[in-house]
This record gives structure tokens, sequence and C-alpha cells, in this order.
């Protein structure tokens, strides 16, 4: 199994940036994929979620009507478009997935972990 991630790099605030993550090794329309973050000196955040056809997403209090999580089944790979960037969005952002049909954060558990993108919003 592998989550490629990738689209990470300096922006300055106010821009955007679009992050892929490309899936292998396991049935990616099946699962539900979401996005951490973890900035230095910080806790994990989630960020975002979707199941498996994009029926139900969720956001962060903290990203919520800034970014925007979408999957491509045929193309094995979610994204996460984040617009507006502000330099507290910096930090090294993560895919996951989760067999769960659940994109609550108090639901949500990760079967499998990509590596990590930094992104880093200069103010």
């Amino acid at each position: 199994v592998q989550l490629q991630a990738s689209g990470g790099g300096l922006v300055q605030a106010g821009g955007s940036l679009r992050l892929s993550c490309a899936a292998s090794g396991y049935t990616f329309s099946s699962y539900t994929m979401g996005w951490f973050r973890q900035a230095p000196g910080k806790e994990r955040e989630f960020v975002a979620a979707i199941t498996w056809n994009g029926g139900s997403t969720y956001y962060s209090d903290s990203v919520k009507g800034r970014f925007t999580i979408s999957r491509d089944n045929a193309k094995n790979t979610v994204y996460l478009q984040m617009n507006s960037l502000k330099h507290e969005d910096t930090a090294v952002y993560y895919c996951a997935a989760s067999r769960k049909n659940l994109v609550s954060p108090r639901f949500f558990e990760s079967d499998y972990w990509g590596q990590g993108t930094l992104v880093t919003v200069s103010s």
C-alpha cells in the first residue's frame, strides 16, 4: 500500500495550493480519505475527509470555507484545494485512508498513512 502526497511548497499568504495524494495497493474507491496536518510543536490536526463516493465531507473549523477536498476514483487520487492560505496553515500535510464510511474526526480511523508534504505560507 502506498499513499503518495504531493503539491506542497512555499506560497504567500492569500495564495492557493492544491495537494494530491495518489493511492495504490488497495481498493481506493472503497475507502474514506482524509487529510491531516501537523505544524511544528503542535498536535496533529484532522483537516478534511471525504467518503468513498464523495457523498459526505468534513472540514475542521480552521479551514472551512477555504479548503475543498475532492477525489477521483478513476485516478485513485484525493485532492485538497487550499485557498486564501494563512501563515497558520503552515504544516506538513498527510493523507490517510479509512475503511469506515465515516468522515467525523470522532470516528475516522486511519488504516493507511501517506508520507507528508510540506506547506509553508509566508506572511
